[in-house]
């Protein structure tokens, strides 16, 4: 099943965001063919990616939120071309990469990097670690072996590894000291922009505050620009400017850190929110639960697809245009956007627990 590539239009600017950012994404598509019989031939496509439009600015961080298979990673992968859309625009620093193949697309992949979730598996175990963080400068044309090195070492620093460690193996170090080792392999190009892809999910709780803080100081030092995919709601909130919230492959709440927090706007948001711990045992939340499992990518629920699950669906008498009509991201308050019908009074309708 082939599908024909679609020229997005521009998406309307949000009041705040910057004229030219670094990076932009337009009506960014992305399938996942399902192969069934003999021949293995296509019998359905999985809709993980359904037209994200996003702007990052310069020296920004974006945290992506949401639950597993809603699409997050995949639209970092796309962002780097490590996977190819289906349709859409990935426009970095006022360039389509999106058309460039080979030597065009090579300088821009040095100026964009990945944090991997398992540091382990993303490491070569048969190559020392200076030599992992050094492969990077060899691809892009760092010939001299005292280059790399000096790079490597000072890079390494930055991290908090000692430089002595570089002839070491992935085996004898811990998670956090491995995490490190992928972050002094991202950076040592210089990057622009980089993509953490859940970079502390697998780490014990102490060893994420050092990784965040290591990753914000790095960010103020180098002015680099972060895209931090995430399902933990805390981390999100210690460590990014905006927050955009994806649900299904799309995104259904963008705003700042702040007032996510303050004052989501999409049920699915406050769900989320409510499940974040408090540190007061004095302290209740109450616990919005949604029913059910998120719905099959591969038969997306026509009008709202959040609407299955939506406890303000249910409050509000399950209003048809719910089931028919598939709201749009936009403007509910100022730099504010959410995908719901009822984004203005969510706040109010769902003051109670549905019984």
């Amino acid at each position: 099943m082939s599908v024909k590539w679609v020229e997005p239009a521009t998406p309307p600017k949000i009041a705040g965001e910057p004229d030219l950012p670094l990076l932009e994404l337009r009506g960014l598509v992305k399938d996942f063919p399902v192969r069934g019989g003999i021949l293995q031939r296509t019998v359905a496509n999985v809709r993980a990616v359904d037209g994200v439009d996003l702007r990052v600015a310069r020296g920004e961080t974006i945290g992506l939120v949401g639950e597993s298979g809603c699409g997050k990673t995949t639209v970092g992968r796309l962002v780097l071309r490590l996977i190819e859309p289906n349709a859409g625009q990935v426009i970095f620093d006022g360039t389509d990469i999106t058309r460039l193949r080979g030597a065009d697309l090579k300088p821009f992949r040095r100026r964009m990097q990945i944090i991997f979730q398992d540091p382990y598996s993303s490491l070569d175990p048969r190559s020392a670690i200076g030599d992992s963080i050094a492969d990077g400068l060899r691809v892009h044309g760092v010939r001299s072996s005292a280059e790399r090195g000096a790079r490597v070492r000072r890079m390494m620093d930055k991290v908090g590894l000692s430089a002595h460690l570089a002839r070491r193996y992935p085996h004898e170090f811990s998670g956090g000291q491995r995490q490190r080792i992928g972050i002094a392999r991202a950076l040592v190009l210089e990057p622009d922009l980089v993509v953490c892809d859940e970079p502390v999910s697998a780490l014990d709780v102490s060893i994420q505050a050092q990784v965040l803080n290591l990753l914000r100081e790095l960010q103020r030092d180098l002015g680099l620009t972060l895209i931090f995919i995430a399902h933990n709601m805390a981390v999100v909130e210690h460590i990014s400017d905006r927050v955009a919230v994806m649900y299904l492959g799309r995104i259904v709440e963008l705003a700042e850190r702040q007032t996510v927090y303050r004052d989501p706007r999409h049920p699915y948001t406050q769900a989320l929110m409510s499940a974040i711990p408090l540190p007061d045992p004095e302290v209740r939340r109450r616990r919005i639960i949604l029913r059910g499992d998120v719905p099959s990518p591969i038969n997306i629920p026509a009008g709202c697809r959040f609407h299955p699950r939506c406890p303000l669906y249910e409050r509000l008498g399950e209003p048809e245009r719910c089931r028919t009509d598939d709201p749009a991201l936009r403007d509910v308050l100022e730099r504010h956007r959410a995908a719901c019908h009822y984004a203005e009074q969510s706040p109010a309708a769902l003051a109670q627990p549905v019984d």
